[in-house]
């Protein structure tokens, strides 16, 4: 089943069951909205549609007339409250205007009308929305990355779009186009299509040459989200001097993610804690871990994740971790981990919110099933919370000492 109509079934299936509330904190506000509108369609709901430009209309109706005076959202939310009939009322960007004590209190109105009729309120937010009364009521829905067979669907799609407007010329081995799919795996549908775009438009051609240009677009793509960063790993095991149980580690692991290892019921390794004084090389082992294994390596900068705004840096922890297991097989490299998460081992000062992070990055490390081999790097243990250190985190945690004698005489270094 491909990944859009699994996202409507999910969705079809919190309606049908009477959820009040359903939030969906995406950037992807056409996909969201496509995903809500497939469901009602499931659930034969009559569906409202809510924009602080439009006010209230009819989903169903592409041109039905707004109802007047609601674009204002306490009047837009109390006219829908007024209505007596079961419906699917979509919110698109009201958790922005919940400041408003008047548009809190229509919400909530609307929110136990729905409860009393068997209809849903549906938000659809770029942020979460920041009332932390809602979260009591809100049942959170997120949207999963498109999966192999959503992307071929695309990149079919987004072709004959393109050859309808003007011819294009498509020479693609078997192998060449799996690549394409497995490049852009991890990108929400709307990159994906712009990717196919940008690379057929700049000579209406597709072909095992533009490979290279859609893995640098989707590096673009990926920093532009400013939490995964795409670093070039031209490390080898080999230039490193000494760690020969780490070394030896690995090599027994190499080829654990490769598809034959499922198949005979192998489990690929979860990650390594790397520990050491600064200036070890503890990157350098994490560059030279994705060479060896021939996969790409992601970087995460836990710094990057904080937000000033409530729930948002844990809604970025999470699309990070998700976005990385959609691109699996990778290397994941969360660099001076006790940077981002050292609050979560003492008393807080920050209302809560690392051990809320920490908390979050531990149910996705013990959970996860995708094949993401986790390197994380730590320059103090002391600073670390201890339920990280807990067997079954990391299946080995290694000391990164300074290299001795035996070491540096390897790598044509003074003794």
């Amino acid at each position: 089943m491909m990944a859009a109509m699994a996202e409507g079934e999910r969705c079809g299936q919190l309606l049908r069951a009477g959820h009040p509330l359903v939030s969906i904190v995406t950037t992807e506000e056409a996909e969201a909205y496509e995903t809500v509108m497939s469901a009602s369609g499931s659930a034969g709901a009559h569906v409202w549609v809510w924009s602080l430009l439009d006010g209230v209309r009819e989903a169903a109706k592409g041109d039905a007339k707004p109802i007047g005076e609601t674009e204002n959202p306490a009047a837009g939310l109390y006219w829908l409250s007024k209505q007596g009939l079961p419906a699917v009322s979509v919110l698109l960007d009201v958790g922005a205007h919940l400041d408003d004590a008047h548009a809190l209190r229509a919400l909530r109105r609307l929110v136990d009308r729905a409860r009393q009729t068997g209809g849903t309120v549906v938000m659809i937010d770029h942020t979460e929305p920041k009332p932390g009364v809602l979260k009591a009521h809100a049942t959170p829905f997120e949207l999963a990355l498109p999966d192999d067979d959503e992307v071929e669907q695309i990149i079919r799609r987004t072709l004959k779009q393109l050859h309808r407007e003007k011819p294009i010329e498509i020479d693609l081995s078997g192998p060449d186009y799996k690549m394409i799919v497995k490049n852009l795996r991890g990108l929400p549908a709307r990159h994906a299509r712009q990717v196919i775009r940008d690379v057929v438009s700049e000579d209406r051609t597709l072909d095992g040459q533009d490979l290279n240009r859609i893995m640098a677009l989707k590096r673009q793509l990926v920093a532009g989200e400013g939490v995964l960063e795409y670093v070039e790993s031209p490390a080898h095991l080999d230039e490193i001097g000494g760690l020969d149980r780490l070394k030896g580690w690995l090599g027994q692991r190499e080829k654990a993610f490769d598809d034959d290892a499922a198949a005979y019921g192998l489990r690929p390794p979860r990650g390594v804690l790397l520990l050491g004084v600064q200036g070890a090389g503890k990157s350098l082992c994490a560059k030279a871990i994705a060479t060896a294994w021939g996969r790409p390596l992601l970087r995460l900068d836990p710094g990057v994740l904080y937000d000033r705004y409530v729930g948002e840096s844990e809604a970025r922890l999470r699309g990070a971790l998700r976005q990385a297991e959609a691109m699996a097989p990778i290397v994941l490299w969360i660099d001076e981990i006790e940077k981002g998460f050292a609050s979560a081992a003492a008393q807080s000062t920050d209302g809560g919110l690392s051990q809320r992070m920490f908390g979050a990055l531990l149910t996705r490390m013990q959970d996860h099933t995708e094949p993401v081999f986790l390197v994380a790097t730590a320059n103090n243990i002391e600073a670390l919370p201890p339920e990280l250190l807990r067997k079954g985190r990391f299946d080995e945690i290694f000391f990164v000492d300074l290299p001795g004698g035996a070491a540096r005489r390897m790598c044509g270094g003074p003794v």
